[in-house]
This record gives structure tokens, sequence and C-alpha cells, in this order.
């Protein structure tokens, strides 16, 4: 007598759809990609489109803005924010720290933060600085995945922040906070 072996995995439930909670109002992002080193920082924004949509905000409702390098992101990233169009801005951009550009990631940093408390539009950073970043297949494919890792998690923290945003408006404008 032949016993039929079957796969645990024919047999198994398919795997259950991530569940979030959805947004009362539509939200808007953009997304401020700085084009130096863009075939590093491309999956980034690959990468948080994707997860973005998954947590509900609607793919045409993400734009996204590249720039030349990260140096350049504040700039754009105040200008976005002072439009109100946004309801919240992610800047990407690689800066490669050569001894004399390394105060540039602190500097965008700073900026940054500056611009989302002036205006309480949340603005988040997937802006990296190496501590050694050389030219090299090997080398340039672990910073592509990096800065796809660093996509999903972009789009997490920018999709709870909204969220908690939105629940603390809402309970401001009913008096309870």
């Amino acid at each position: 007598m032949t016993e039929t072996v079957t796969d645990p995995a024919e047999t198994a439930p398919p795997p259950a759809e991530r569940s979030y909670p959805r947004f009362a109002k539509p939200q808007r992002v953009a997304f401020v990609q700085s084009s130096w080193h863009r075939d590093v920082v491309a999956g980034c924004w690959e990468t948080f489109v994707r997860e973005i949509v998954e947590r509900g905000i609607v793919a045409s409702q993400v734009d996204l803005f590249e720039v030349p390098g990260s140096f350049e992101i504040p700039l754009h990233v105040q200008m976005l924010a002072k439009t109100r169009r946004y309801t919240a801005i992610v800047a990407a951009g690689l800066v490669v720290d050569d001894g004399l550009t390394g105060f540039v990631a602190q500097t965008v940093i700073q900026a940054l933060m500056d611009v989302q408390l002036k205006t309480e539009v949340p603005v988040f950073s997937a802006v990296a600085t190496p501590h050694s970043f050389e030219r090299g297949e090997s080398n340039t494919e672990h910073f592509r995945q990096h800065f796809a890792a660093k996509g999903a998690e972009v789009a997490h923290a920018c999709a709870d922040t909204l969220l908690s945003l939105e629940r603390l408006r809402g309970q401001v404008a009913a008096g309870i906070v």
C-alpha cells in the first residue's frame, strides 16, 4: 500500500493579510529624494510606496520630488510643508562622509527637525551617512538593501504617526485633551 504524503504548505491556510487601522481622512505624503547616489537610494522610494499603500494611503496621494543632493532636501521639505498640501513628508538620501562632508548629515537632520517643529507637518528621515562607503558591487548592494529596508521602516513610522496625530487632533477638537 502506498501512502500519499501531503506537503504541509498545500494544506496550510493562506497567510493572513496584515490588517492596519484606517485613516478617518485622506492623507497626502511628499517623498523628497536626493538624486546623488540614486542607484542606491531608489529602493527606499520603491519600498516606501509599496508599504504606505498597504497602510491605507492611496498611491496617487504620494508624490516624489528629486533634488540634486541631500543638502538640498531641507529647503524643499520646508517649501512643501508650507503649502499645507501634505500631511507628512519623507526625506531620503545618502551622504558619503569623506571627512569633508560629515557635517552635511547632521545639518540636514537638524534642519528637518526644525521644519517639522515650525510647521507641525511631520517629517521623516531616511538620510543615512555610512562611516565608510566605497563603490563596489558588494558594498553598493549592501546599501541598496539597507535603503530598501529603510523604505519599509519609514513607511510604517509615517503611517503610525499620521494615525496618532489624527487621533490626537480629534481629541483636542472634542476637548478631551
